[in-house]
């Protein structure tokens, strides 16, 4: 599990500094603050490559480099699979990399990182890591597995054409064909990921969507009857599906490494989600983390999860409320003050229901309301402050605020009953 993260004179930030929970971390802050930058840099941590430098087709997690001047460091710890590893890393300009430890890396399990664009990367224990051939180290094994959103759907490919994942529309439909251990594990994580009882995602038959096309293509059997395929679903059930294929697809690979080299499948799993709540409808945005903390369950009968995500979304944040346990939860939320940014772990406290969080420290909204309303609603207090209101401006003011607020809204209510007793209503 990743432990501790700490950053000088690198990012948004003169310096940060995270203890992480052992299962469920959230990130919040605005857009440009750090969020992406953090999840990349944990993603280095524990495997040492950047995704885009595996595969230059990615268009985010890329190198990080310093813009200040000075020493620029990278501090992280983490649970190996034998021990705890801790490891101060300096960047070279000259070289324009960062230091790392000669010889064979830790082993932080397998880690899996979901990018904001559709890409994927995991890193396998068994797959990736070091090569021992006559006692000494060899890396000779890939560093990472690295898809771009394309090749999460049609397959990843080596430089020398080497076939290393045949890729969602492929692989569905032979594991439905099969009708094995990966598509029953596929059926119960595409389940364990749907919104609700009344709408699971469940596969449909397999169809073809043109004449010219030999090949069998997945469907979802939507809840009004129909099997949709899964190129023409919706951008927020692509994102789940592509999800739930990812997490099987990189457990049924982990299992089978792990059988041929004769051991046991690892039991720690760090899970990285950049925007969690992509594309997905509000329904959706409240039970995915839940979701997501109990998924792995289905493939293992002792999963270690450590999910670590970046939200913009209320709706994420009152749907926590229920399980965020701070004896193995963390909030941390950046905050740009007088042109620097901070970042703080902040108490959980639950607000009720996702309006109150919008005007919590974690989106720091004045109301939940659009900025019109908001803006009416401060001219009103500042009306209201006034020693006397005239009638005139008390009926223009209050036929906007009717024509603007709903009838229940609690400033509506309270500019009623200040005005009864100033005698205008």
């Amino acid at each position: 599990m990743f432990k501790e993260l700490k950053l000088t004179n690198v990012g948004p930030a003169p310096s940060m500094e995270l203890e992480f929970g052992k299962r469920l971390n959230l990130i919040t802050g605005d857009n440009g603050l750090g969020k992406s930058f953090l999840l990349d840099i944990a993603w280095w941590s524990m495997t040492r490559k950047w995704p885009s430098e595996i595969n230059p087709k990615l268009t985010v997690g890329k190198k990080v480099q310093p813009q200040r001047k000075g020493e620029s460091s990278i501090s992280f710890s983490f649970s190996g699979k034998v021990k705890e590893v801790s490891y101060e890393s300096t960047y070279q300009r000259r070289e324009e990399a960062w230091t790392g430890n000669a010889g064979r890396p830790a082993n932080p399990g397998l880690v899996l990182y979901a990018m904001t664009d559709g890409s994927f990367a995991v890193w396998d224990p068994s797959r990736n890591y070091w090569q021992t051939r006559n006692g000494i180290d060899v890396q000779e094994r890939r560093p990472a597995y690295v898809f771009a959103p394309d090749e999460v759907w049609h397959g990843l490919k080596a430089e020398d054409g080497t076939v290393l994942c045949n890729g969602l529309v492929q692989d569905w439909a032979t594991w439905q064909k099969e009708k094995g251990a990966a598509f029953r594990h596929l059926v119960k994580v595409l389940k364990v990921l749907s919104p609700s009882d009344k709408e699971e995602l469940q596969p449909g038959d397999l169809t073809r969507i043109s004449l010219d096309e030999a090949r069998d293509i997945p469907t979802i059997r939507m809840p009004y009857g129909q099997d949709v395929p899964v190129v023409h679903a919706s951008s927020g059930i692509r994102r789940i599906i592509a999800l739930a294929y990812f997490l099987v697809w990189a457990w049924e690979e982990h299992r089978k490494a792990a059988d041929l080299l004769q051991e046991d499948p690892t039991h720690q799993v760090v899970f990285l989600i950049d925007e969690v709540e992509s594309h997905l409808h509000p329904s959706w945005q409240r039970s995915i983390i839940p979701a997501l903390l109990s998924v792995m369950e289905q493939l293992t009968r002792r999963p270690d999860v450590q999910l670590i995500t970046a939200t913009h979304s209320p709706l994420i944040m009152a749907s926590v409320e229920p399980v965020f346990d701070p004896a193995q939860d963390a909030w941390f939320d950046l905050d740009l003050e007088q042109g620097e940014v901070k970042l703080r772990q902040r108490d959980f406290e639950p607000m009720g229901d996702a309006s109150n969080w919008l005007t919590s420290e974690a989106f720091d909204l004045e109301s939940s309301g659009s900025l019109a309303n908001e803006r009416l609603i401060k001219e009103a207090s500042e009306l209201l402050e006034k020693d006397t209101i005239s009638k005139t401006e008390f009926q223009e003011m209050n036929t906007r605020l009717v024509r603007a607020l709903n009838p229940a809204d609690d400033f509506l209510f309270n500019w009623r009953y200040i005005c009864k007793s100033k005698g205008l209503m």
